[in-house]
């Protein structure tokens, strides 16, 4: 039985559709909702294509789910480990009555995706020609250099700026430091813990013309240009207006861009993010790390002169990303660069900070306090601070893993959010951020609850979407993303993550075709859902960090 692409929640199978670890649980679920017969009566194997059935099971109650109003029952298959490519098979008595897509027992699949999620924030450069040899149909002409632009006229400022370079946020054309700053943090973050992985370090790898220590840098070259000569960090950049679904090259044909806003946020954004960047390239190219952790040094006292400079509200053609409290960017900056440098000066203020910024169960752009706790877990300049660091860090992952044993697909998240597979994915990175130093909390594997996380952004959720772009035949074709869909060609660009269930249908004056009122089939593949079906860097980020992390620990 096959069927429509347009009717994939149908499907009565959720696995995740590239594949489970060979060590990992390797866990199904059937839907009651969408088979004629009743799910108990049937049994399941799991094929391999080239010899047959390898296991055989019964289905197993799991449980009933508020969001969807599905009756879910669990089919589990965890002994089988051998490598290969598998389908599932559902007979009662011994007539088939389904059968999965093809999906791998193995570690490659997380390998090539984590390259796909690496060469995204290639695809997502602003300023510069992708060519054929490296991007393959989805090459594109130089546009938006951005290194001659005026700035807004709420600014009040005569000249020009040069802010060339970086990535596009998201969906749109606009590029800034606030979203983009906790963006690259867990790039930085990732690279920082997994810094003996290869794939990180080698470039030209999935036809990418660089590592990912140099995509990161192109953002962070970027970030260097956005500060001012007095050390405060512009906020974006920005089109007069938004862009329809046009190219680049149009869009800079079609309207001008501008340098729009300074903020205390903006500033601390940039600051947290060059320490961070000064401890990843030490190693690698002294002079440049050293400019990073001076310009971080620059922006915080600049911060520190200025602690309530609003954002800008003014949009134009731009997300607003406004935020009201600025005490977890400075956490995090002061965390980040006492990891660097051991100060005096910085200490008393980090023992208020940790008072004053409860940890959450994941990073998010508006709240960053995290990323303080974090830096605090790693440095070893007070070891009482880092001991309070981890155990905080250690209640959050309990936290997310008491919560998955209460959901039925094992998410923590309790209402979907926008973005809420970028929420997903940060807090399986919390939970691998606490496994590089302990693989256990409260006798719980988190690595095995990360992975559970995963298996629903890949394919195991109640839309049997696989909710990244050219990762499996469920994977979205028609994202919320101008890049994609001003270039000519039929396929989205791959890897990136698409935002997922969001309850609140921001997006209902557009018309989308959501298939249930339900909250949990909140998502709909299509262009006009910017609601669910947009496209963004910090998104994308964490899930690139956990791939990164689950495959150093794989190995």
């Amino acid at each position: 039985m096959k069927l429509d692409s347009r009717c994939l929640y149908q499907y009565p199978l959720r696995y995740n559709h590239l594949g489970y670890t060979p060590q990992g649980k390797k866990i199904f679920f059937v839907s009651q909702k969408f088979l004629d017969q009743e799910v108990s009566s049937l049994r399941f194997t799991v094929d391999s294509i080239n010899r047959g059935p390898l296991f055989h099971g019964q289905l197993v109650f799991n449980s009933h789910v508020e969001y969807t109003q599905e009756e879910l029952w669990l089919g589990d298959f965890t002994p089988l480990k051998e490598v290969g490519v598998y389908t599932i098979k559902l007979y009662k008595n011994n007539e088939l009555v389904f059968e999965s897509e093809c999906f791998e027992i193995s570690n490659a699949w997380i390998e090539i995706q984590l390259k796909a999620n690496i060469k995204s924030f290639y695809f997502q450069r602003s300023g510069v020609e992708l060519t054929e040899a490296f991007a393959g149909k989805w090459k594109r002409r130089k546009a938006h250099a951005d290194s001659c632009i005026q700035f807004h006229p709420s600014m009040n400022r005569e000249g020009v700026w040069n802010a060339h370079g970086g990535w596009y946020d998201a969906g749109d054309y606009g590029k800034y430091i606030v979203n983009g700053g906790v963006s690259v943090a867990t790039l930085l973050l990732a690279l920082d813990l997994c810094e003996n992985l290869d794939v990180l370090k080698t470039a030209n790898t999935f036809q990418m013309p660089v590592s990912l220590y140099d995509e990161v840098r192109f953002e962070l070259e970027f970030f260097l240009r956005m500060q001012d000569d007095d050390g405060g960090v512009f906020f974006k950049i920005t089109p007069e207006r938004w862009d329809g679904f046009v190219s680049p090259t149009d869009s800079d044909r079609l309207q001008k861009r501008m340098v729009l806003g300074k903020s205390t946020g903006s500033t601390l954004n940039f600051a947290g993010v060059m320490a961070m960047a000064s401890k990843v390239y030490r190693q690698i190219d002294l002079d440049f790390a050293n400019s990073c952790l001076n310009a971080s040094k620059k922006a915080y006292r600049f911060a520190l002169e200025n602690p309530e400079l609003d954002y800008p509200h003014n949009t134009e053609g731009s997300g607003g990303y406004g935020d009201f409290s600025y005490k977890d960017e400075f956490f995090w900056t002061r965390a980040a660069l006492y990891r660097e440098l051991e100060s005096e000066e910085i200490h008393p203020l980090l023992l208020d900070d940790v008072k004053t910024n409860p940890p959450l169960l994941c990073l998010d752009w508006k709240n960053t306090q995290n990323l303080g706790w974090i830096a605090l877990a790693f440095q070893d300049f007070d070891l009482e601070l880092k001991a309070l660091a981890r155990q905080t860090l250690e209640g959050s992952a309990a936290e997310i893993m008491r919560l998955q044993k209460g959901d039925p697909y094992s998410l923590a998240v309790r209402k979907f959010i926008w973005g809420s597979n970028g929420e997903i994915a940060n807090q399986a990175l919390t939970l691998m951020v606490v496994n590089s130093w302990r693989k256990e909390v409260e006798n719980n594997n988190l690595m095995e609850f990360a992975l559970e996380q995963i298996n629903f952004i890949y394919g195991r959720n109640p839309l049997n979407v696989s909710f990244v772009t050219g990762s499996a035949w469920s994977s979205p074709k028609f994202p919320h993303h101008r890049l994609s869909h001003s270039d000519g060609v039929d396929d989205p660009i791959p890897g990136l993550l698409v935002g997922g269930l969001n309850e609140e249908r921001q997006d209902s004056h557009r018309a989308p075709h959501y298939v249930s009122p339900l909250r949990g089939y909140s998502y709909t593949d299509e262009r006009c859902s910017f609601a669910s079906n947009e496209t963004a860097i910090n998104w994308n980020a964490p899930l690139t960090a956990v791939l990164a992390l689950l495959l150093a620990n794989l190995q």
